[in-house]
């Protein structure tokens, strides 16, 4: 199993540029201008610049927290891609130290290899196990269907689904990793100690 040392080196690179890109905009703004010279353009790239900053940091993360305890990050990673791009809905939970047995109510036994095409078969509209959370420990599925504790948090500004407001539930109340793929949009999260985090699959996990 990995280690967990966070080294992804072509990750790093990748912020520093952006983060050079950032810098440099900024530095072309002196003033607003006038309305020959409006910068609301210049503005909107650099709030885009951001938003791809934040998805690299967001990735580096996600694989720094998935490394030591799956060497099958890189699949999750393409699995909730395609499902992403099919706008199949799917909630993911990764078992790290704490045991979620005692709090999640237990759906059907797997016991497989992870791999991302079992993953999207499970999540496959229509799979009577697609609805509810599949559980992976180790480089194991261990089972599917299962029923996480939700959250009552409210988020200012945003309406939670069932996928988020369990994904959010179950990592109140341990140290497990879920991700979720929404079905109305496609976007993907994670959720670890009670924050949702969102991914822009634009950018690869792995």
């Amino acid at each position: 199993m990995n280690t967990g040392n966070c080294d992804f080196s072509i990750m790093e690179q990748q912020f520093s540029e952006e983060i050079k890109q950032i810098t440099n905009k900024l530095r072309e703004l002196k003033s607003l201008g006038n309305e020959k010279n409006c910068l609301l353009s210049k503005l909107g790239e650099i709030k885009d610049k951001f938003l791809e900053v934040e998805s690299i940091a967001t990735s580096f993360y996600l694989n720094c927290y998935l490394s030591a305890f799956t060497d099958k990050y890189a699949d999750l990673s393409l699995c909730v891609q395609r499902l992403s791009v099919r706008q199949h809905g799917a909630l993911i939970a990764v078992q790290r130290r704490d045991s979620i047995h005692s709090i999640i109510q237990k759906g059907t036994d797997i016991g497989a290899a992870l791999t991302p095409e079992l993953l999207e078969a499970i999540f496959y509209p229509g799979n009577p196990l697609h609805d509810g959370a599949a559980v992976v420990h180790g480089n194991q599925i261990v089972s599917a269907a299962n029923v996480l504790p939700l959250t009552n948090k409210v988020i200012i500004g945003r309406k939670l689904g069932t996928r988020h407001r369990a994904a959010l539930g179950l990592s109140e109340q341990s140290d497990a990793l879920v991700l979720v793929v929404s079905e109305e949009t496609g976007r993907v999260s994670f959720a670890l100690d009670g924050k949702l985090y969102p991914i822009a699959t634009a950018h690869p996990v792995y």
